[in-house]
């Protein structure tokens, strides 16, 4: 329970703004706008502000602060209704994001196939009174009609309408697609062979043009992806089909579920990995560390695109009159495990150059 403090207000009940004011020696508007965060506030005085609210328990009331700013204190998320690890952990580094900024979160879920999910869940936010929207819809479901009056940002997907403030942040799945390719190049492959995921995915397309940028920058062969829906029942058709092919001697698949199911393949039909062929997944899930062998994989930097997401955002929603920053490239993680290796001498490599 909070206790009272003498000379602050007086008498039971929270501590108010004016009470932090009077601890911090500063006027009750200072202490508005150290707690929304506004420029034009020495570092000193929003130390002592801030000091002066923990030591009292003093918790900005959210109601008060829309009141005063005209802004509800929320952000509004359109997300794939998925249990998929990509698509969770994504939104759970947004939650993560949009908390430490200090706003509300409200999410609306849409369904696989539903080409009106994305305008029916930006309609049903904008009811709610967002102060913006973030988009982190993975699926090319065709441009959409809404009418927006907020700031939306698209999360690793392009602008599927045009609004008054319509921002993009990367994930970066390209640079990642990238690194898992150039990383079997730099072990002495000739070439990469490619499980990609459904090319409705701006993910599976972003992964994609990252292998063939890595091919193209050697000038290296490029042969015919493979494509699969992100399930290791797709990855296992695929890798059949690569392990029939002598020449294939390194796998880079979009999905880690999908590259176990490369695996699992090849091991049927008496190849080993990475002594035959090496494998590389895509996205960083924490169990395919104790497959055998440990999957070599890129992790997505879900908390770092989304954070960066968010700040881009929210400096929208409180800046609306100044120019956006410039948004930063997620940063690139590769985890090399036991599925890849320099290429063996049991396996037919193709001859450089040449183009299945």
């Amino acid at each position: 329970m909070t206790q009272a403090v003498p000379g602050l207000g007086g008498g039971p009940g929270a501590p108010r703004s004016a009470d932090v004011a009077r601890l911090a020696g500063v006027s009750r508007k200072t202490v508005s706008r150290v707690f929304n965060d506004e420029r034009y506030v020495s570092a000193d005085v929003r130390r002592r502000v801030l000091q002066a609210a923990e030591e009292l328990g003093y918790r900005l009331n959210g109601a008060a602060r829309a009141l005063a700013s005209g802004r509800s204190r929320a952000i509004g998320v359109v997300a794939l209704g998925s249990s998929g690890y990509g698509t969770a952990a994504l939104l759970v580094g947004i939650e993560r994001a949009v908390r430490d900024a200090h706003y509300a979160l409200r999410v609306v879920n849409t369904a696989d196939g539903d080409p009106a999910g994305i305008a029916g869940a930006v309609e049903s936010l904008l009811e709610q009174g967002v102060d913006g929207v973030l988009i982190s819809e993975p699926i090319d479901e065709g441009e959409f009609a809404v009418p927006v009056d907020v700031p939306v940002l698209f999360l690793g997907a392009p602008p599927s309408f045009t609004g008054p403030r319509t921002l993009t942040a990367s994930i970066g799945s390209d640079l990642l697609g990238r690194a898992a390719t150039d990383h079997l190049l730099d072990l002495g492959h000739d070439t990469v062979h490619h499980v990609a995921g459904p090319l409705r995915w701006y993910a599976a397309r972003d992964r994609l043009t990252g292998w063939r940028a890595a091919l193209a920058a050697r000038s290296r062969p490029e042969p015919a992806f493979l494509e699969c829906d992100w399930t290791a029942a797709s990855g296992y058709a695929a890798g059949r089909e690569l392990a029939a092919d002598p020449t294939v001697t390194a796998v880079f698949a979009a999905g880690d579920e999908m590259a176990v199911g490369v695996i699992r393949a090849l091991t049927v039909a008496g190849l080993r990995v990475p002594e035959d062929v090496s494998v590389v997944g895509f996205d960083g899930e924490p169990v395919f560390a104790y497959l055998t062998p440990p999957l070599t994989t890129v992790c997505q930097p879900f908390d770092a695109a989304a954070r960066e997401g968010v700040r881009l955002l929210v400096h929208c929603v409180e800046r609306p009159h100044e120019e956006p920053p410039q948004a930063q490239d997620p940063p690139v993680e590769l985890v090399v495990r036991a599925s890849t290796a320099p290429p063996g001498p049991t396996r037919r490599r193709a001859p450089t150059g040449s183009r299945p």
